[in-house]
């Protein structure tokens, strides 16, 4: 039994859900904070068995592949106009743990 932890930005979480939902997995969303442009983050919690990571992996890396976006950039005081820049975002940090005991309840 495998326990994986896949952190997302809040903006591709509902669609890796969706998508792993689809599949057959169980996703427990937990609100989390902190990355590059300081947007919220979404961690999932999914527990599977160990020969269905992969499938896993691919939901997400498909739902929430990396992408490009443009960010506004101060360059100076307030009276200048700010310069926008082009920063890869999305893609995830996908943690995958090994379960000694599993039971529901």
């Amino acid at each position: 039994m495998k326990l994986i932890y896949v952190i997302v930005r809040n903006v591709d979480s509902s669609r890796v859900m969706d998508g792993l939902n689809k599949q057959g997995f169980y996703v427990t969303k937990l609100a989390s904070t902190g990355g590059f442009l300081r947007e919220g983050n979404t961690t999932l919690m999914i527990g599977t068995d160990e020969e269905k990571v992969e499938e896993v992996i691919s939901v997400v890396k498909k739902e929430c592949g990396p992408r490009q976006q443009i960010i506004s950039n101060p360059v100076g005081p307030a009276e200048y106009t700010s310069m926008q820049v082009l920063v890869n975002v999305g893609g995830a940090t996908i943690f995958v743990m090994d379960v000694d005991r599993f039971e529901k309840i």
